[in-house]
């Protein structure tokens, strides 16, 4: 029996959340061994250059192909840890690897940076920080911008970055999580609608989608009890959104922070139509500064809620 057998997961979920909301993955630790997101990117970058290429079809079922060989490393490699990690050693390494799969403490650093910057009047820096966590172009936002674009990000990543991870985690141990994270990177670096990417990313896409679909759900619920409101503009919204699970957590805080977010955004010099969700004016530095909040607050509902699957099982 590995300590990852189902009775114990929750257990060791709860360690690994609080553990990774108090260090994160420090920068000395990241100089000397880059991240394990980073060591899947080097690879999707190479199999990129060898394999997207030929016919729709060859491109297609080319990322297909990327999909499963992610997929059985990922397996092999946690059921391989969790096989050979034992004892009291075997159990801290086990909580510490299992932390790199979350975001908890970055996602919330990286927030509070743009909010600094804005609160210090630096749209420029701003401008810069966020640039670090969303897709679109960030060089001409203004003030409401920026502040919508976090509070954006600050929404969907809370599904990408915790709960999903969270989620997968309890459902199948180190090798839910490593397969979640690895098709999460995949859907990141190669699952686009643009001519590169449009065959070669499908299968990404598609696989990305269907592990965030309980979990997505999921987070918008917990937003609403963290900011004890926000469910009207989360039913009413989610489904607005283009992608079939970022609308559930966006309308989440929408709905809690009385804002809208969405609408169109430029990515990479190409206007793109989106739906609004919520109702009133674009976030400010102060909607952003509650919706960090929030997201503080709904990570200790998750706790709590992990914690009493514990009492449960």
């Amino acid at each position: 029996m590995t300590y990852a057998a189902i009775g114990d997961r929750p257990e060791l979920l709860l360690a690994v959340l609080v553990i990774e909301a108090l260090l994160g993955y420090p920068d000395a630790l990241h100089r000397r061994i880059p991240h394990p997101v980073v060591w899947v990117g080097s690879l999707l970058t190479q199999m990129d250059r060898t394999w997207n290429a030929g016919s729709a079809a060859a491109q297609r079922w080319a990322g297909v192909g990327v999909v499963l060989l992610l997929i059985g490393l990922a397996v092999m490699f946690g059921v391989a840890l969790e096989m050979v990690l034992s004892g009291w050693l075997g159990l801290a390494l086990m909580i510490l690897i299992a932390t790199t799969g979350f975001a908890q403490r970055s996602l919330y650093l990286h927030v509070r940076t743009v909010l600094e910057y804005l609160e210090k009047g630096d749209l420029v820096a701003a401008r810069q920080a966020v640039s670090k966590i969303v897709g679109r172009d960030t060089a001409n936002l203004d003030e409401r911008g920026v502040a919508s674009a976090t509070t954006e990000s600050l929404a969907e990543s809370f599904c990408d970055g915790i709960v999903a991870p969270a989620f997968w985690f309890l459902i199948a141990g180190l090798p839910g999580l490593f397969v979640f994270k690895a098709m999460s990177t995949a859907d990141s670096q190669i699952g686009h609608l643009d001519d590169r990417y449009r065959y070669f990313g499908w299968a990404a896409a598609r696989c990305d989608d269907v592990m965030n679909f309980i979990p997505a759900r999921i987070s918008g619920v917990l937003i609403c009890l963290a900011g004890m409101g926000g469910w009207r503009i989360m039913i009413r919204d989610a489904r607005k959104h283009l992608s079939p699970n970022a609308g559930w957590s966006e309308a989440a805080m929408a709905g809690t922070l009385n804002v809208q977010m969405g609408g169109g955004a430029a990515y990479e010099g190409e206007w793109i139509a989106r739906a609004t969700l919520g109702e009133g004016e674009r976030p400010g530095r102060a909607d952003l500064k509650s919706g960090l909040t929030v997201y503080f607050r709904a990570c200790l509902v998750l706790w709590l809620a992990v914690g009493g699957l514990i009492w449960v099982l």
